[in-house]
């Protein structure tokens, strides 16, 4: 069993669309993990059933007991993090500016200050038309630790994997190279690069590259929406050459992936063209350079 993460330097390059396509494509022998939980949108072309949910708690906020509570302040004046506002003539947490370091809890003299473990959001178990399961999350608005709740996702979806012996887990990474990045990079085996043509696209490949470097993972790279700036597009096969990074494809620019997500499918569900065609001849390289012989 393989594990392939699909991430991207910027939002915007295509990166969930080409995912989705892998993840039909590859139908009853792969399990899904959706590890963008900041941004979850991949459910809007797999059509999940939602079959299983379970409420995710992480990291902790301080949360103050007004009958204890003597009004005292001395919580507000050790907060660096101006977490503790007085409404009304009365303390309490502001659980946005909360980063849970428990100081406050510490110099309260009448222990009216508890440290209370965060619902930050659900995860799902869901079966898919692709005839697979999905493994999928969502983060609440302005919560704290994506990075251990896509963590919880790639274990459910390798455990899934294991339980029913298929052969690759698809991962949608998200965007960028921040935490849940990171956590998604974990103990995978290939991981597939998505840009676009123009120069911040560029500019923000270089940089995630330079993530999955330090993680000495094999990579491959898919140039989205190629021919809109040949140039750029040649800068960027030069840095794949000069990094040894696979070249998996040129992808035109073509509205058909626009019509296709606007119909609720991957463009290799909606029509017989050339974009269908490139995309089932990457997810052949991707699968034969992920599991050689």
């Amino acid at each position: 069993m393989k594990e392939i993460v699909i991430i991207s330097g910027k939002g915007g390059t295509g990166k969930t669309s080409i995912t989705a396509s892998f993840a039909v494509l590859g139908g009853k022998n792969i399990v899904v993990a959706d590890c963008d939980v900041d941004a979850a949108d991949m459910h809007l072309l797999m059509q999940p059933d939602w079959e299983f949910s379970e409420d995710f708690y992480s990291g902790v906020a301080a949360e103050i007991d007004q009958n204890k509570c003597i009004k005292c302040g001395k919580c507000a004046e050790v907060c660096r993090f101006e977490a503790i506002p007085v409404i009304e003539k009365k303390y309490f947490v502001s659980n946005l500016n909360c980063e849970g370091c428990g100081y406050c809890s510490q110099v309260c003299p009448r222990d009216a200050i508890s440290m209370v473990e965060q619902n930050v959001g659900k995860w799902f178990i869901s079966n898919t038309k692709a005839d697979n399961q999905m493994v999928h999350a969502r983060l609440k608005i302005g919560a704290d630790n994506s990075g251990k709740l896509v963590a919880k996702v790639k274990k459910e979806a390798k455990q899934i994997a294991e339980q029913n012996s298929k052969d690759f887990i698809i991962v949608d990474g998200s965007p960028g190279i921040g935490c849940p990045v990171v956590s998604s990079l974990s103990g995978t085996d290939f991981v597939v690069l998505v840009t676009e043509s123009s120069v911040s696209g560029l500019h923000d490949l270089k940089r995630v590259y330079e993530l999955v470097k330090k993680f000495k993972i094999p990579a491959g790279c898919i140039i989205n929406k190629a021919d809109i700036n040949l140039q750029v597009s040649e800068e960027i096969k030069a840095f794949l050459k000069e990094e040894n990074v696979t070249h998996l494809a040129d992808i035109p620019y073509d509205e058909t992936f626009t019509e296709a997500m606007t119909d609720g499918k991957t463009i290799v569900e909606f029509s017989e063209s050339k974009l269908k065609q490139i995309l089932e001849e990457t997810w052949r390289k991707v699968k034969e350079i992920s599991s050689p012989s």
